[in-house]
């Protein structure tokens, strides 16, 4: 299956890739053997909540929106339908066009902490459900839910995709990396330590030291180092963030800014002593400025 990524949310490159041998394992599973293509757009809620409300007049966001190129006709999905498929022909894809795909990033990441599954695993299966509809498989009749449940419970199979996987943030765990990082600080002219641990959607951990410096402006602050860390490495989805220090110390503003640019549900964890506290990104940095807001 070619994919056309239009990512305008971010979603980590190793994901990406388990999507992408789903959607292959779509084809497949369906028994179609002709060379197909799909675009699929990363979004966020707001911009899936206005395609929802222009084309569908629900003025809400939601997970997926699927929009095919083929009018199956009732009862045939893809695999009966390749003289259809053959009419959808797209020369710049060299392939089959089934139709555009957009997913909200935000949703399925919110998605995933509710049921207590991976991000991994709601990335694939939201994918599975769009090309899913755009092979002309439906849920609206009792009798076609189950048909198409089938069909996706046959390709999550396929690619080994889990209801039960689960990547849960043991926050004890962050906590400890944060408290760990805090002894590696560089400090000497504030004499204040500070450790942070940031865990990305895909599961790893990421941890920063505040790192001083003679010029004071140029000090980079634990949090910042944590994330820098983790970009570098190709990683700009995270949903959990923990910070110790001697007393109470939320992120400064700079570093909520930096935050709020790759993961503005973030949820954040302080620790002090004995103490730990929760707040999330948004009740630190309320209305925040990020990407979205470049957006015309």
């Amino acid at each position: 299956m070619l994919i056309e990524w239009d990512v305008r949310n971010e979603i980590d490159s190793a994901i990406m890739e388990r999507m992408k041998t789903a959607a292959d394992l779509c084809l497949k599973c369906e028994n179609v053997t002709i060379p197909c293509a799909v675009t699929v757009c990363l979004c966020d809620d707001a911009m899936i909540a206005d395609i929802n409300r222009q084309y569908r007049g629900i003025d809400r966001s939601t997970d997926v929106l699927s929009f095919p190129s083929v009018n199956y006709p009732l009862g045939k999905t893809a695999g009966d339908s390749e003289t259809l498929l053959r009419q959808e022909y797209d020369d710049e894809y060299d392939a089959a066009f089934l139709g555009d795909l957009f997913i909200s990033v935000p949703h399925l990441i919110a998605q995933a902490r509710e049921y207590g599954h991976t991000v991994k695993r709601e990335a694939v299966y939201l994918l599975v459900h769009g090309i899913c509809h755009l092979m002309g498989y439906d849920h609206i009749e009792e009798s076609d839910k189950e048909r198409m449940r089938a069909m996706e419970e046959k390709i999550l199979a396929a690619a080994s995709v889990s209801r039960e996987e689960t990547d849960a943030v043991d926050d004890q765990l962050l906590l400890s990396k944060a408290r760990e990082a805090m002894t590696r600080s560089y400090s000497p002219y504030s004499s204040y330590p500070v450790g942070a641990a940031l865990h990305s959607t895909d599961g790893r951990i990421f941890t920063g030291c505040n790192v001083e410096n003679a010029s004071f402006g140029l000090t980079n602050c634990a949090e910042r180092t944590a994330v820098f860390k983790a970009v570098s490495e190709g990683v700009r989805s995270f949903d959990v963030l923990a910070i110790a220090a001697k007393t109470k110390a939320w992120p400064c503003g700079a570093c909520r800014q930096v935050l709020n640019e790759f993961a503005p549900d973030l949820r954040i964890l302080v620790t002090w002593d004995d103490h730990v506290e929760e707040k999330t990104l948004k009740e630190l940095l309320p209305e925040g400025f990020g990407p979205h807001s470049m957006e015309h």
